[in-house]
């Protein structure tokens, strides 16, 4: 099974404009994970629609793409991005340009996600360490079958534990936090560009559920690492320290 990397990157952020060039470690952010990514996968790309953002991936030694920027979501950009970097690929694994400290082994959890052939789409997934973070609807929860698959993604604290106080439910069932890094099988990948938002997306704001409601299979892979991302000025000085204790 081939598998390959595309990243998107946009300059325009309301919360943090040109964060892909924000300086993390004497690299750029986009750098960093792009260097991550292709500890594991031999085909990375960087899809943007800002030339600065293509001319310092180029000048890494990156492989960037140009893409549209009316793009109306990272999706759209991930399926333009592929259909031009020119290689074939069963699996494309779309990891955000704000995730510098992606793991290799969350990269394999993914690709391993589509041993089985009723995969479709994979995610990863952690388990929450306290109610207090099951609590936050910045941290969306997933609902899993027996088998790995996704039932449902919410903002909300689902299951609901009836008969336990709140402040002990994580006790009682082990809640698990979305992590958004995706893999889609490629047919899929041209096919959910195609569907409507659903209800459900629009109830949630979480792309996912567009196509969960339309029926396809995502298979959850579950991972000991907490994503760091970036999205304000303050994470990027968080970052810098958790890279700083790494070293």
């Amino acid at each position: 099974m081939k598998a390959i990397a595309i990243i998107p990157a946009r300059y325009g952020s309301s919360r943090f404009p040109g964060k892909p060039l924000a300086i993390l470690g004497g690299k750029y952010v986009i750098q960093r994970v792009y260097e991550q990514v292709s500890k594991v996968l031999s085909d990375v790309f960087v899809a943007t629609d800002d030339q600065r953002i293509f001319n310092a991936v180029e000048q890494f030694g990156g492989r960037p793409i140009m893409t549209s920027p009316d793009h109306r979501s990272g999706t759209d950009r991930i399926v333009e991005a592929y259909d031009k970097c020119g290689v074939s690929a069963d699996v494309v694994i779309n990891v955000q340009g704000d995730e510098p400290f992606i793991q290799p082994k969350q990269l394999r959890t993914l690709i391993s996600c589509f041993d089985d052939t009723d995969t479709q789409i994979a995610t990863l997934g952690k388990y929450f360490d306290n109610i207090e973070a099951v609590l936050n609807p910045n941290s969306p929860k997933i609902v899993m079958s027996d088998n790995g698959f996704a039932l449902y993604f919410s903002r909300s604290v689902i299951p609901f534990v009836r008969g336990i106080n709140q402040s002990e439910w994580a006790s009682h069932f082990p809640f698990v936090k979305h992590l958004g890094v995706y893999a889609y099988r490629t047919d899929t990948l041209h096919a959910i560009t195609l569907l409507p938002m659903s209800t459900l997306e629009q109830a949630e704001s979480l792309e996912q559920l567009r196509w969960l409601q339309a029926g396809y299979r995502i298979r959850v892979g579950i991972t000991e690492f907490e994503t760091i991302g970036i999205d304000t000025p303050s994470d990027l000085e968080r970052a810098e320290q958790f890279l700083k204790s790494l070293k």
